[in-house]
C-alpha cells in the first residue's frame, strides 16, 4: 500500500523537452488538464501528494520517476542519462530528505532513469537502456541486495525504459509486452499480455485500490478488469508526444 506521492506541474518549457516519438507538439492548455486529472485520481486512490512547481530550467522534470528511486525504508538518488535532466535530481534530494532518513546515490560514471526501476513485492528489476547503463545498474543492484532485496539487471532489446512495457499489480500478476512476453525471467507471474498495438497502455500503475491506465485502451482495461481490480482510465495524450507515461509522473511509497 502506499500513502504518499510525489508529483511536479508541468512548465510551459515541457513542450521543448526530450522526445523519440513523432506525434506532434503538446498542447500546454491541455497537458495541465489531463496533469490536474493525474493528481485528482491519485487522490481517489488515498494517497497523500507533495505537489512540487513547474521548473521551466527542466523541460522534463514533471516526469519525476526518472529523478529516484523509493522504498519504504529508503530513497536511491538516480543520476539520469540524459544531460539536460541531470539536474532535476538537486530538488529532488531536498525534498527526499525531509522524508527519509536513509538516502544512497547513484554515481557517475553510472547512469539511471526510474523508469528502468520496478519493483514486485521484495524483488527489483532494473533495466539497461539508452539513459541507464550497466555501472548505475549494478550500484543500484548492489544498495537493494544490501538491504535485503532481491536484483535483477535487464538489457532491454526495445522499449525506451524497463517499465514502458511492464507493471506489477501485486498478487503475482505481472502485466508485460514486447520482449518482456517471453522472458524466462518473468515466468513464474500470472501473466496480462498487452500486445503490439495496445502497448503504451502497459505502462499502468496500481495504486492501492485501484489500476489506473490510459485511456483508449478498452481491451487492456478489460483484461485488467478480469484480473480483479477497480480501473481507472485517465488521457495521456499530451505526455505520450514526449514519451511519457503514467509511472513517469509520480515518485510512490
Amino acid at each position: 500500500m502506499f500513502s504518499n506521492v510525489i508529483v511536479k506541474k508541468p512548465g510551459k518549457s515541457y513542450v521543448e523537452g526530450l522526445t523519440t516519438s513523432d506525434l506532434g507538439t503538446p498542447n500546454y492548455e491541455e497537458l495541465l488538464v489531463q496533469h490536474e486529472a493525474y493528481v485528482e485520481a491519485l487522490k481517489t486512490c488515498g494517497v497523500e501528494v507533495t505537489y512540487l512547481e513547474a521548473d521551466e530550467a527542466f523541460p522534463d522534470s514533471t516526469f519525476v520517476e526518472d529523478t529516484a528511486v523509493l522504498t519504504k525504508d529508503f530513497a536511491v538518488v538516480s543520476n539520469p542519462g540524459a544531460a539536460s535532466r541531470n539536474g532535476e535530481i538537486v530538488e529532488m534530494e531536498q525534498v527526499l530528505k525531509g522524508l527519509y532518513e536513509k538516502i544512497y546515490y547513484i554515481e557517475s560514471p553510472g547512469t539511471l532513469d526510474g523508469g528502468d526501476v520496478l519493483q514486485a513485492d521484495n524483488t527489483f528489476y532494473i533495466g539497461i537502456s539508452e539513459r541507464t547503463n550497466q555501472q548505475g545498474a549494478e550500484q543500484l543492484k548492489a544498495i537493494l541486495e544490501k538491504e535485503d532485496y532481491v536484483a535483477h539487471i535487464v538489457p532491454l532489446k526495445e522499449f525506451f525504459h524497463l517499465k514502458t512495457g511492464i507493471a506489477y499489480l501485486g498478487d503475482n500478476k505481472m502485466v508485460l509486452a514486447g520482449e518482456f512476453v517471453e522472458d524466462e525471467l518473468f515466468s513464474s507471474y500470472d501473466k496480462i499480455v498487452i500486445p503490439k498495438e495496445d502497448e503504451y497502455s502497459a505502462n499502468c500503475i496500481l495504486v492501492n485500490d485501484f489500476v489506473i491506465i490510459p485511456a483508449g485502451y478498452p481491451a487492456t482495461k478489460q483484461k485488467i478488469e478480469q484480473a480483479g481490480y477497480s480501473v481507472i482510465e485517465l488521457p495521456m495524450s499530451e505526455f505520450q508526444k514526449q514519451d511519457g507515461g503514467l509511472s513517469c509522473l509520480s515518485l510512490r511509497f
